[in-house]
C-alpha cells in the first residue's frame, strides 16, 4: 500500500534494545551527572534519548555516541589457525539535566569497623 514506505522509516522496537550501564558519575558543582552505556550499533542518538526518557523517565540533556569495531583475534591450533572477531558495539555517553544530581549507583559501606553489640 501507499503508507508502508512511510511506516517502515519509523522504527519503534524499544523493548528489544539492550542498554548496558558501564559507568556513571554524579553531578558536581561544575559538571552535570553523566552515564556511559553500551548499546547496539544500529541505535541512533535520538532512540537512546527516547529510550531513557520514556522507559526510565530520566532527564536526558544530550547523547554522544562512539562506534567501536570488535577486536580481531587469532587462535593457533596444531594444524590450523582460526581467526575470529568480537561483535561491533556502540558506546553512548549520556549527560543528564540539572534535575538529576545522584545517579544512584549504591551506598558505600564501611566494613573496616566491626559492629558494636547493643544490649
Amino acid at each position: 500500500m501507499f503508507g508502508t514506505r512511510v511506516l517502515s522509516q519509523f522504527r519503534m522496537w524499544m523493548p528489544n534494545m539492550p542498554i548496558t550501564l558501564t559507568g556513571a558519575k554524579n553531578a558536581t558543582a561544575v559538571s552535570p551527572a553523566t552515564a556511559t552505556f553500551r548499546v547496539l550499533p544500529r541505535m541512533t542518538k535520538h532512540e537512546i534519548k527516547e529510550y531513557l526518557t520514556k522507559i526510565y523517565e530520566l532527564p536526558v540533556k544530550s547523547v554522544n555516541t562512539i562506534n567501536y569495531a570488535g577486536k580481531r583475534k587469532r587462535a593457533m591450533g596444531r594444524r590450523k589457525i582460526v581467526y575470529y572477531k568480537y561483535r561491533d558495539y556502540k558506546k553512548a555517553v549520556v549527560t543528564f539535566g540539572s534535575a538529576l544530581k545522584d545517579v544512584g549507583r549504591g551506598a558505600k559501606l564501611d566494613m573496616d569497623e566491626p559492629e558494636e553489640n547493643k544490649a
